[in-house]
């Protein structure tokens, strides 16, 4: 038997049954991960736990929660680590809950060093890119994350990775975890990733892969030189590929392929959790993250087409009220990176310098 601890806010409704906090969204193997989603971290006294019945909860003027499952061997996937009390004060009023947005494309890859066409082959990061991903993981240190996406191929998923081990939270009483990529594609992978130590578990939260935020599939362009192709094509050519909305290149996607799956997952999966007072990062690719901001900002086809996005380099987003406002970036890695922190996010980071104190 496993415990869950959940840290509940006064006057919390009732709740029965299962809630599902994370639905992967994969044609071929859905990865669902069943927790109860706690909207902050209180620090202090943990002795107070309330009563349960049996398919029943009733929480009333608690700070803290345990919930038994009756699983002899849980996963990481069956509980969910203490998050930011970032929207504390405003969770009798959801119109006024903000959360941050974090959008990074990944480091410098193998195959971009090279100037090679990368689309869906899984290429990892180049030292240069390792480099990247650990600076946008100091610049996004202060600011608090909950859950993290990126998509299925590596140099996203080491750019997550290497960005959060730069994250102050994991250094702080206020919420320390560790990210764990889920491993779910088969029983036999989802049961050898099984962690045995409660303690291990709630220092953890999941990194939720999927193909979805893959980069932009290039077809019988892939792993050929961008040059030689444009000598061979012409550069009007090569361009339109590249930057028009919906032209693909030869068996490839367009930049209009990409943004349904990539929007629709973004819609159905991501802004659910910000709607919800979570803080997410999203790790992935020069298109992906392009359509996703085309939604963001509302740009035209005209507008995203021209968007350019240097590797390494975290956007900032809040999202309040229904719209998503941009708080900046820098213009490259090289750049000092200032953010429009709003009065929240300032006051986390205040609370974070004065615990590390």
């Amino acid at each position: 038997m496993c415990c869950v601890i959940s840290m509940i806010s006064p006057g919390f409704h009732d709740f029965n049954g299962s809630l599902q906090l994370c639905n992967h969204a994969n044609d071929s193997n859905p990865h669902n991960i069943y927790a109860f989603s706690p909207p902050f971290v209180r620090r202090g006294n943990d002795n107070d736990i309330p009563f349960f019945r049996r398919g029943f909860c009733r929480v009333r003027n608690y700070k803290l929660s345990v919930v038994c499952a009756t699983t002899p061997q849980a996963s990481i996937k069956d509980h969910f680590a203490p998050i930011s009390r970032l929207n504390i004060d405003d969770s009798k009023n959801p119109s006024s809950i903000e959360t941050a947005l974090i959008l990074i494309r990944h480091g410098e890859s193998m195959w971009n060093e090279k100037n090679l066409f990368t689309g869906s082959v899984d290429v990892p990061l180049t030292r240069r890119g390792v480099d990247e991903a650990i600076e946008a993981g100091k610049r996004i240190c202060n600011i608090p994350l909950d859950f993290v996406y990126t998509s299925a191929l590596i140099r996203s998923q080491m750019t997550a990775v290497l960005a959060l081990t730069q994250h102050r939270c994991k250094k702080t009483n206020l919420c320390f975890q560790v990210p764990i990529i889920m491993h779910d594609c088969s029983k036999q992978a989802e049961a050898w990733s099984q962690i045995y130590s409660d303690e291990a578990k709630m220092q953890s939260f999941p990194v939720i892969r999927a193909w979805q935020l893959n980069e932009r599939m290039y077809g019988e362009l892939q792993g050929l030189n961008k040059q030689e192709i444009s000598e061979r094509y012409g550069e009007e050519q090569v361009h339109e590929w590249r930057r028009s909305y919906d032209i693909p290149p030869p068996e490839g996607e367009s930049l209009e392929m990409c943004s349904q799956r990539a929007v629709g997952y973004f819609k159905e999966h991501i802004e659910p959790r910000l709607q919800s007072g979570k803080h997410v990062m999203v790790a992935a690719h020069a298109n992906s993250l392009r359509c996703i901001i085309m939604y963001l900002e509302k740009l035209t086809t005209c507008e995203v087409i021209n968007l350019e996005l240097s590797t390494g380099v975290p956007l900032l987003y809040i999202y309040k009220e229904g719209s998503f406002m941009k708080r900046g970036s820098p213009v490259g890695p090289s750049e000092a990176g200032v953010y429009a922190l709003t009065k929240s996010l300032a006051l986390y980071r205040q609370e974070l310098d004065e615990m590390s104190c």
